[in-house]
């Protein structure tokens, strides 16, 4: 091998300079395909790589968009409980200025809704005016009755607790019977029914109940405070009256604010027991 070598260079160096420069012209030629080709793959490989470091600046950048897209909307869901928030407050002030009886408002802040008892519990007790056996209400409607105070916090009975009981009548007639609460059906809906209805009048699925307000407001309970609507009308098991089922329509698992209605001062009068307190 190297004794060959040495030859070539040995014809190299005894050969015209003509040879020589056609030699390398063939070469070269022949190279020049080879060339060309690394030539221009370098090329897609710069590219590839500017193209890499343009990607993961473009991945940085959607990463920040998305970070800005997620703060947006979280600013977004906001304002619009601040909203909601806003909606509810004017919707209670309306309904305390046009509430025929004095009411003490109450922050919602405890729930218990579990079993068989069910209760919330209220920011406020007997040093705001707060009293036991004292219905509680809100622009839907009946919510409960206090049943332990505290000076600074109360609890209240729901209306779909079975411990419940306040008299009511089918609105807009002469029907009176007694609510009693029948727990909670499986989606957490609040139910109730109304008792010993005299079978002889007609009574209908939408009929509205609405507390009697037998004994006024200082019995606590003023007449005309929204319950619910009927749902099902049927006989009692003795067949001596009608009963109905009925869903109350403040749902207290969504409520933050209520109204306790306060007892009278004294020398105030009581409302009315026939006006109503309307939605």
């Amino acid at each position: 091998m190297y004794a060959a070598a040495g030859a070539l260079l040995a014809v190299a160096f005894v050969l015209p300079d003509r040879w020589l420069l056609g030699g390398k012209r063939i070469v070269r030629e022949a190279l020049t395909p080879v060339e060309r080709g690394g030539a221009g793959l370098g090329r897609r490989l710069s590219e590839a790589l500017s193209a890499l470091r343009g990607l993961g600046g473009t991945v940085q950048r959607n990463r920040e968009l998305s970070y800005e897209l997620v703060r947006a909307q979280a600013e977004l869901n906001r304002l619009r409980d601040v909203q909601a928030e806003n909606l509810r407050l004017r919707r209670a002030f309306d309904f305390r200025r046009r509430a025929p009886f004095r009411m003490i408002p109450c922050e919602v802040i405890g729930r218990s809704i579990s079993g068989w008892w069910h209760a919330v519990r209220l920011g406020k007790g007997s040093e705001d005016g707060v009293e036991p056996g004292r219905a509680v209400i809100s622009p839907d409607g009946l919510v409960g009755k206090t049943v332990e105070v505290s000076p600074r916090s109360s609890e209240v009975l729901l209306v779909c607790d079975p411990a419940f009981r306040v008299s009511a009548r089918i609105e807009g007639t002469e029907v009176f019977g007694l609510v009693r609460g029948m727990g909670a059906d499986r989606k957490g809906m609040p139910l109730a029914r109304i008792e010993f209805l005299n079978k002889d009048i007609p009574v209908r699925a939408g009929d509205e109940v609405v507390t009697s307000g037998l004994g006024g407001a200082g019995s606590g309970f003023p007449g005309g405070v929204h319950i619910g609507y009927v749902e099902r009308v049927f006989r009692s098991p003795s067949g001596l009256y009608q009963e109905a089922e009925i869903v109350p329509s403040a749902v207290a698992g969504l409520l933050d604010y209520v109204f306790v209605v306060a007892a009278p001062r004294e020398g105030e009068e009581p409302a009315p027991k026939g006006k109503e307190v309307r939605r």
